[in-house]
């Protein structure tokens, strides 16, 4: 079995990566709090690989990303795979964008969706660590008046409704990620 890490918690953007990068067949996605903590489990062999966004088309070059993998120099990156990003508006079932007075997201996808965002004058907009973890806490705290921006599969994961979809600035809004080893 292939343990892969990743920045975020199940149902993150980065799955999706990893399945077009590694398959999903004898791989094991392991999530961690930070990019970098992600690329330490390779270097210190509790992962064999770690799968990192680097690029997107709305907002450009992920900082924290490639900060994370200069960081460590003797990892390599390998393999790349864009991804589609079509972010959704998610919130517990039966609540609206009526309902809804509080978003939450990583602050890149929230800057993917700043069209969306701004035509929504009454929302407040709170960024968190990550998309799929933004979701898991909308759907922890049982309050209709919070919603999450993050993917289908996290919408499944945590129980949520998608109460708007394809919210992002740009219907082709891709992410690459790029896998790294160690060298």
């Amino acid at each position: 079995m292939l343990r892969v890490a990743y920045p975020g918690v199940p149902g993150a953007w980065s799955e999706d990566a990893i399945d077009a990068l590694l398959g999903s067949d004898g791989v094991e996605p392991i999530g961690f709090a930070t990019f970098a903590d992600s690329l330490g489990a390779v270097m210190h062999g509790h992962a064999g690989a770690a799968v990192i966004p680097v690029f997107n088309t709305i907002v450009g070059a992920i900082g924290a990303g490639l900060d994370a993998i200069a960081a460590y120099p003797a990892l390599r990156a390998g393999g790349s795979a864009e991804i589609a990003i079509g972010h959704c508006l998610l919130a517990l079932p039966g609540a609206s964008l009526r309902t809804v007075r509080r978003v939450e997201s990583h602050a890149i996808a929230l800057a993917q969706c700043r069209a969306f965002l701004s035509r929504q004058e009454r929302l407040a907009v709170h960024a968190s660590f990550d998309t799929a973890g933004a979701a898991r806490d909308v759907s922890d705290a049982g309050d209709f008046a919070r919603a999450a921006i993050a993917s289908p599969r996290a919408a499944a994961r945590y129980g949520l409704s998608v109460i708007a979809d394809r919210i992002a600035d740009h219907d082709d809004n891709r992410t690459r990620f790029v896998a790294v080893t160690r060298r």
